[in-house]
């Protein structure tokens, strides 16, 4: 029998539109339960993989497994867009170290072969050669000369800077969020063509006007952008542009999907999906989203397109990412009382009258189950969504929330790492942890999700926050809604709802676990010496230095040192919902008022440097756990029987190994050229 283990973890928010943050940061403790399933597939550098399960499969009809089925193989089938839009030579590196793993006959027990392999996990992990949280580029630890040995060896060719970025310093950072430089020109990620910069990205855009300013337009979402003989272009993602030979795959399930699809509000929305691919017009994209939006009837949902904007330093382009969800009904019933009360969230919040919805609309609120991924959303994927982007859609039409119930209990079971012990200040805060911390974390990404992202309104006439905001709008964003969650957390309104036995001591547990996390445990992702840059990282970090630093006259907060060990404990709750109440109020005036100067200093003030000496021993501390502080996901693989051309049965197999999928993966779904 295995022991019996679950994680209880400080999620802090790992949303989708919420933001690609998709690395369940936490506090990794863990009590026992039930486990005989085997989550765990390996563990590389600093990245462990995982499986997960699909609840409820056999309970779909064969015609609702085939539209999950046929959704699955349409994101599969983008899956290169991400790859080549994360970096220009991510395609030609990957065709290479793919061909020469699978061919090398030579001695496969050295350091050198290891470390080989161990680069080429990784860079499959990340879509390509750049850390997927980091953004830094991934540092091989063989030498140049050994990877030419093994091409030569193989017969495989990598030339010129394909190669040498491989081992340079040229495009060291993915997304570059630097405060005083170009973010674009010096971001390698491949929405840019050479030469492009802020200024040309900012100049390009102010000259694009909406039909209806009230209803903007999603302008550089499905495009590159490139300077041809000095003049700015924007190649279209779309069948017969840039990446047109996937997307005509991906439209050819799609248009299968659509043929099964539930109701028709679901079928017209698929629909506009495929006109939208075909034509790249942005209107369209709109429509679907409204008509995506509306579709809340039936078992299976799914996201599918270029959708979340954080790759970009400007904000403006989208990354390909799908995720395919099988609504848990059982649990969807519990959490929609949040949804259910949104106005009175909204009413009852610390937002300054102007500010808040008068009619909060729209917002649904389920757990699903995921029954595969592809593009931004794996292997790292994230535990919450809430789509659309688009603020006034938004505000006339709603959001769908979503809760990635599989995953959470797939990051819940996979085994102890015991940091909680270490970083936590005392027994009572410990048992509050094991006691409440995993409701309080479901809780948090649902108010995150579901009241968060749906509160508040712009003031009349101030534009987009990618517009207003700029490169900052990604991380007051997530700050924005995770204050949302930690504001109603402390709150007796969630026993009144049923939602909890003890409102008090879940929140005590929530505010424990986003203090310990945003001023000590999220630094074991950053070397020493590095800036805060990923936009969520940031925002938990700003919001808790925030809230530190103004309680400090009340000792709110206290810093305090034991046994030589550094330690933040909560003196007062209830004036740290206070705090974390003002700062709300102060995230949405700057949100409402497109406050520039205001984000940049909350942010560079409180967000981006690091206090060294607590990060210099917070990596000592954490150096007796061997449990990687970065995890994904390998999807189960949906395998079709067909008679007479028609599937008859679909059932599901779990991949053995991380490679086994990888390899599949490049080899049946690779329909870019290396070069787009």
């Amino acid at each position: 029998m295995k022991l019996k283990f679950v994680l209880l973890f400080m999620v802090a928010a790992l949303v989708l539109s919420c933001g690609n943050d998709k690395t369940a940061t936490k506090d990794e403790t863990k009590i026992e339960a039930q486990q005989d399933f085997d989550y765990n597939v390996e563990q590389f550098a600093d990245i462990k993989i995982l499986r997960y399960q699909i609840p409820g499969w056999d309970k779909l009809s064969l015609k609702e497994q085939k539209l999950v089925y046929y959704l699955t193989q349409a994101g599969l089938s983008g899956r290169d867009i991400m790859w080549d839009q994360n970096y220009r030579h991510n395609l030609k590196i990957r065709n290479a170290l793919e061909n020469v793993y699978k061919n090398y006959k030579g001695d496969k027990t050295t350091e050198a072969w290891n470390a080989f392999e161990t680069y080429l996990k990784r860079v499959w992990f990340s879509n390509g050669v750049h850390h997927h949280y980091s953004n830094d580029k991934l540092k091989p630890e063989f030498s140049s000369d050994y990877l030419k040995q093994l091409l030569a060896e193989t017969n495989t060719t990598l030339e010129g800077e394909p190669f040498d970025v491989i081992f340079n310093d040229k495009d060291a950072k993915k997304v570059n969020q630097a405060k005083g430089v170009d973010n674009v020109a010096l971001s390698a990620v491949n929405f840019y063509g050479p030469n492009v910069t802020n200024a040309d990205v900012i100049n390009f855009y102010k000259q694009k006007k909406s039909p209806n300013p009230e209803k903007p337009l999603s302008f550089g979402l499905n495009s590159q952008l490139v300077k041809e003989n000095g003049e700015l272009k924007e190649r279209v993602y779309k069948s017969g542009g840039l990446y047109g030979e996937a997307i005509d795959e991906i439209v050819k399930w799609l248009e299968l999907a659509k043929g099964v699809a539930e109701n028709k509000a679901q079928g017209d929305a698929l629909g506009l999906l495929i006109e939208y691919y075909k034509t790249g017009d942005l209107q369209t994209w709109d429509d679907y989203n409204v008509a995506w939006t509306a579709a809340t009837e039936g078992n299976i949902d799914y996201i599918n397109s270029f959708i979340e904007v954080y790759n970009d330093p400007l904000g403006y382009r989208g990354s390909y990412e799908t995720i395919v969800q099988i609504n848990d009904f059982d649990m969807s019933q519990k959490m929609k009382v949040l949804s259910d009360n949104a106005q009175w969230f909204e009413d009852n919040s610390t937002l300054m009258d102007a500010h808040k919805k008068k009619n909060v609309v729209g917002v649904t609120y389920k757990v699903v189950n995921v029954a595969g991924e592809a593009g931004d959303a794996s292997p790292s994927t994230p535990i919450g969504v809430n789509l659309p982007n688009a603020n006034w859609i938004r505000a006339e039409v709603g959001s769908k929330s979503v809760s990635l119930g599989n995953i959470i209990n797939a990051y819940n079971n996979a085994g102890s790492t015991g940091r909680l012990k270490e970083f936590v200040h005392d027994e009572e805060e410990y048992e509050l942890e094991k006691q409440y911390g995993q409701l309080a974390d479901k809780l948090h990404t649902a108010l995150h999700e579901v009241i968060g992202h749906a509160s508040g309104q712009l003031n009349p006439g101030v534009g987009e926050t990618k517009e207003t905001l700029k490169n900052y709008a990604s991380t007051l964003e997530e700050g924005r809604a995770d204050l949302v969650g930690l504001y109603y957390l402390y709150n007796p309104k969630l026993q009144e709802l049923g939602l909890v036995d003890d409102w008090k001591k879940v929140g005590m547990a929530a505010y424990d676990g986003y203090i310990r996390n945003g001023l000590m445990t999220q630094l074991i992702r950053l070397n020493l010496g590095d800036d805060v840059e990923e936009a969520h990282m940031r925002n938990r970090q700003w919001v808790s230095a925030w809230v530190f630093e103004k309680g400090k006259k009340d000792n709110v907060i206290e810093k305090v040192t034991k046994d030589g060990k550094t330690y933040f404990n909560i003196n007062d709750y209830d004036k740290l919902h206070e705090l974390f109440g003002e700062l709300l109020r102060e995230t949405q005036r700057i949100k409402s008022e497109g406050d520039y100067a205001a984000v940049e200093a909350l942010v560079e003030t409180y967000g981006v440097k690091v206090d060294q000496d607590v990060h210099a021993e917070v990596l000592e501390r954490n150096k007796q756990f061997t449990s990687a502080p970065y995890s994904g996901f390998v999807n189960p693989v949906l395998v079709a029987d067909t008679e007479n051309g028609e599937i008859t049965k679909i059932s599901i197999e779990q991949p053995k190994t991380f490679e086994e999928q990888m390899l599949n993966y490049s080899e049946n779904y690779n329909y870019l050229p290396e070069v787009n």
